[in-house]
């Protein structure tokens, strides 16, 4: 398998924080993303190592692993339970168990996962081991995870096809049972657990299954009230403006929020606060106007 260096493709370097590494994944994702390159397949490619390394790098046991492991990082688990077994039966057997110490653990990982195996007469009964546990994060606009669809992404080589549920939160985590890594000697595949961050948009900020927008209206409308088209989230809706409305009041329009995870047919709400614009580079006129206004509000 082709080492891949993932300081390297994260652009930072060993000594880097996980702060310093979710900083580097979140700024190279939103340039890499293939929404923003839909045919650009050297993106594509660096996007799915960029899922990779973030994998790894910003789990403190699988980055020990790796610095130490390199490319077989994810057997390193395997390899520190068969040197320890090995000691303890040669040291009951009477052999000091120095011929492990030290020696190329590459050796091992060739014989065990590279198709020789360990055969029971030169090396003992072969132990069953579960797969390594992947963590992948994905990043969705809040357009996508309106919406359930189809994603495909590459998680250790292994290119999958999932479906998005409408609804997932930023943060959630959704598992894959068997999608990890390969199990060792027989043993069963580990899981894939999936992190989803979602991006708010330009026009709406999603808090739970809640959306929040805002509206300019001008004086006038906000003075004598009128009605105008909003563009929702699947579609276009009239609004009322109530008379008289000030400036930074706040509607609730039932069900017009984001989809509730898993509950289809339900959604969240959506709140739209109105800001009033004040009309600038009057006319002469429109000043007589407003100061005729202005004396008759003091009648």
């Amino acid at each position: 398998m082709e080492f891949i260096d993932y300081y390297k493709v994260l652009g930072v370097d060993k000594t880097a924080t996980t702060d310093d590494i979710k900083k580097a994944y979140r700024k190279l994702a939103r340039k890499l993303h293939p929404d923003l390159n839909p045919d650009d397949k050297e993106a594509h490619k660096k996007f799915q190592q960029l899922n990779e390394a973030n994998e790894v790098l910003s789990d403190p046991e699988k980055r020990k692993k790796y610095d130490k492991y390199g490319k077989d990082w994810e057997h390193g688990e395997e390899y520190e339970k068969y040197r320890q077994s090995h000691q303890r039966q040669s040291t009951s057997q009477g052999f000091t168990g120095h011929e492990f110490e030290g020696g190329d653990f590459s050796d091992f990982f060739e014989s065990m996962f590279g198709g020789g195996g360990f055969n029971r007469s030169s090396r003992g009964r072969q132990a069953r081991f579960k797969g390594q546990d992947y963590n992948a994060e994905l990043t969705l606009a809040l357009d996508q995870a309106y919406t359930t669809h189809k994603q495909t992404f590459t998680v250790n080589g292994k290119s999958l096809r999932i479906t998005v549920p409408a609804g997932v939160a930023d943060g959630q985590v959704i598992k894959l049972s068997g999608q990890g890594g390969q199990g060792a000697n027989g043993g069963p595949n580990g899981d894939l657990y999936i992190t989803f961050s979602v991006v708010n948009s330009d026009k709406f900020k999603r808090l739970g299954d809640d959306l929040y927008a805002e509206k300019e209206i001008d004086l006038y409308m906000a003075v004598l009230g009128g009605e105008f088209m909003f563009d929702t989230m699947d579609g276009k809706i009239k609004l009322k403006v109530a008379p008289g409305t000030q400036n930074g009041t706040k509607v609730r329009v039932k069900g017009k929020g984001f989809p509730i995870y898993k509950k289809e047919g339900n959604f969240g709400d959506l709140y739209i606060t109105y800001t009033v614009k004040i009309p600038t580079d009057l006319t002469e006129k429109q000043k007589e106007l407003f100061t005729e206004l202005s004396n008759l509000s003091k009648q």
